[in-house]
C-alpha cells in the first residue's frame, strides 16, 4: 500500500486542502452570512462543498488517473458576499442550481471553449477585479479598528511574497491567529467539535436574480476558475478531457446546490500542488495526491459545523484580513488582464468601475451590468475610431 499512497501523497494532498480552506474559507463564510444564513446554514454549506470536492476529486482523479482536483469557487464565493445581501436563501439556491446546470450543459455539448470566445478575457478578468475590489479595500479598513493584528498579517504576506512561499497564505493566517489569541481577541469557548448535518432548502428562481447573479456566478466561474484549472493541467503535461470534467463538477453543483454546494470547478494554484515533483517523482503516480486531497476535502466536510464556529469565534478583523490579502493577487492579475489590451482598455475599465460601484437597475446587480456595458463599449470603441 506504501508504494500507492505514500507519505509524498499524503502531505501534497494535506497541504493543498489546507492552502484551499485558509485562503479562502473565509470568503465562503462571507458568502453564506450575505445569504442569510445561520450557523446551521453555514455548517451545511461547508458540508455540502466538503462532500462534493471529495466525491469529485476521488471519482475523477482514479478515473482518469491523472491528479484532478477541485475547489469551490473562490471568485463565485466573493461575488455572492455582495449580490445575496437582501435575497432570500431559496432565490440564492435556485441561483446555484442555474449557474451549475450551465456548466453541466457546457460539459456535455462541449461547449466550453466555443461559449468562452463570446466573452473577451479582458471583460471577463475586468468583472472579476471589480467583484473582489470590496475585499482588498477591506483589509485597509480594518486597519482603523485592529491596527497591530492586520499590519502584523500584511507584514508576514509581504515578507512571504518577497521569499517567493507557496505558504505565504497559510503562515499569514497563522500569524494572525497567535496574534489574536495571545490578545484574547479569540473566542475559544465558542468552538465546538460536531459534526455537520445537511439543511435542505427548496429553490425559488426569480429572473433579476438568475440574470443579475446566476450568470455572472457561471462566468467567473469559468474564467477564473474553470480556465485556470485546465491551463495547470496540460502544463504538466495531462491531456485529460475537459468536457467530463467540467460537466461532472457543474452536476455535482446542481445535486448538492440545495444544501449549499454553490458551484464546483477545476483547481489551479492548489491543483499545482499535486502535480508538483514533490508529490511524486513519477507523473504517472501524482493522482493519489488528489486522492488524499479528496479524503481531506471529506473530513473537514464532515467537521464542517466545527469550522463555522471556529470562524465565528475569530474577529472579524482577521477575518476580512485574510480574505481580503488572500485575493490580493487575483485582484492584481485580474487588472493587468483586464487593461493589457489597448483596443479593449476602454471597455474593460467601465466593466470594472460599473462591477465595483455596486450599482442594482430592476433588481438585477452590478456584475452582469458592468459586463454588459463592457461589451456595448466594445462594439461602440471600434465604430467611433472609424
Amino acid at each position: 500500500m506504501g508504494k500507492f499512497f505514500g507519505p509524498s501523497h499524503i502531505s501534497a494532498g494535506f497541504i493543498a486542502v489546507l492552502v484551499g480552506y485558509t485562503s479562502s474559507a473565509a470568503i465562503v463564510f462571507q458568502a453564506a452570512t450575505a445569504a442569510g444564513a445561520g450557523p446551521a446554514h453555514v455548517s451545511s454549506w461547508l458540508l455540502a462543498l466538503g462532500v462534493g470536492m471529495a466525491l469529485t476529486c476521488i471519482g475523477l482523479s482514479l478515473y482518469f488517473r491523472s491528479p484532478v482536483l477541485t475547489a469551490w469557487s473562490t471568485p463565485g464565493a466573493a461575488l455572492l458576499a455582495t449580490a445575496l445581501v437582501g435575497l432570500p436563501m431559496s432565490d440564492a439556491i435556485g441561483t446555484f442550481i442555474f449557474a451549475s446546470a450551465l456548466l453541466t450543459i457546457c460539459g456535455v455539448t462541449g461547449w466550453v471553449e466555443t461559449l468562452m470566445k463570446h466573452v473577451p478575457k479582458s471583460l471577463a478578468a475586468a468583472m472579476l477585479a471589480g467583484v473582489l475590489l470590496r475585499f482588498g479595500m477591506g483589509v485597509f479598513v480594518s486597519l482603523g479598528s485592529q491596527l497591530r493584528l492586520v499590519a502584523l498579517m500584511l507584514f508576514i504576506y509581504l515578507a512571504g511574497r518577497r521569499l517567493n512561499s507557496r505558504y505565504t497564505i497559510p503562515l499569514t493566517f497563522l500569524g494572525g491567529l497567535v496574534w489574536a489569541a495571545q490578545g484574547g481577541l479569540i473566542h475559544f469557548e465558542a468552538v465546538k467539535l460536531t459534526l455537520a448535518q445537511p439543511v435542505f432548502i427548496a429553490p425559488t428562481f426569480t429572473i433579476s436574480t438568475i440574470i443579475g447573479v446566476g450568470i455572472p456566478l457561471f462566468i467567473v466561474t469559468m474564467a477564473s476558475q474553470n480556465v485556470p484549472g485546465i491551463a495547470v493541467l496540460r502544463a504538466n503535461g495531462y491531456q485529460t478531457p475537459v468536457s467530463p470534467l467540467i460537466g461532472w463538477t457543474g452536476l455535482t453543483g446542481v445535486l448538492l446546490a440545495p444544501i449549499g454546494g454553490f458551484q464546483f470547478n477545476l483547481a489551479a494554484i492548489t491543483a499545482a500542488i499535486c502535480m508538483s515533483p514533490e508529490a511524486d517523482v513519477n507523473p504517472e503516480r501524482r493522482y493519489l495526491a488528489a486522492v488524499w486531497a479528496g479524503i481531506f476535502y471529506l473530513i473537514t466536510g464532515l467537521l464542517g459545523a466545527t469550522v463555522a464556529t471556529a470562524f465565528a469565534a475569530l474577529p472579524k478583523e482577521l477575518v476580512a484580513a485574510i480574505a481580503g490579502i488572500a485575493l490580493l493577487g487575483t485582484i492584481g492579475n485580474s487588472l493587468a488582464g483586464a487593461l493589457h489590451d489597448e483596443r479593449e482598455r476602454d471597455a474593460a475599465l467601465i466593466t470594472f468601475l460599473v462591477t465595483a460601484s455596486g450599482l442594482t437597475l430592476r433588481g438585477i446587480g452590478s456584475a452582469f451590468w458592468g459586463l454588459l456595458l463592457g461589451l456595448a463599449v466594445l462594439k461602440i470603441i471600434p465604430s467611433i475610431k472609424k
